[in-house]
């Protein structure tokens, strides 16, 4: 499983609530969610988005409130992994449940601009900017996590009777 896209970047603490505004959240159609993705923090964000691409940002990403909707309405955008220098800990479990890559690596970070192309190896963990070459290292996911991930969330990997 990989990923392969343009980047877009953002900073620190990076809220639920700009991920996906409350305002949005009386409908749970991930479709509908996604195509409000972001729109408080980058109202262009929507309409740029292609399927593949990637969000990178500073410490703390997906701070706030502890609901599902803003990593399923990051997936259901397009994006194929966020990276990060650090997540909000309920964010970074939702994530997982719904089946978004994630990784920690503040290295990677700082070494990636909005709109450079990003490539991700998630059995390894490698992560290359391929606009400038340079690679690094984050912590890959064990395999059960990457099961969980390659089926589309916990609940589906529970229905698969996939055991860890």
């Amino acid at each position: 499983m990989n990923a392969k896209g343009k980047a877009f970047r953002y900073g620190d603490n990076v809220d639920t609530d700009v991920i996906i505004p409350a305002r949005y959240l009386n409908t749970s159609d991930a479709k509908e969610l996604a195509s409000h993705c972001m729109e408080d923090i980058d109202g262009t964000f929507v309409k740029n988005v292609q399927q593949g691409d990637l969000i990178v940002a500073e410490r703390n990403f997906g701070c706030g409130s502890s609901r599902e909707h803003a990593p399923l309405a990051i997936k259901t955008a397009g994006v194929s992994c966020v990276i990060a220098a650090s997540f909000a800990r309920i964010f970074y479990r939702n994530s997982i449940n719904i089946g978004l890559p994630i990784l920690e690596c503040p290295e990677a970070v700082q070494g990636i601009d909005s709109g450079d192309i990003v490539s991700v190896e998630f059995s390894t963990g490698t992560i290359t900017n391929e606009t400038t070459g340079k690679s690094w290292a984050a912590e890959p996911f064990p395999p059960f996590i990457q099961e969980m991930i390659a089926a589309d969330g916990l609940i589906n990997y529970l229905r698969k009777g996939v055991q860890a």
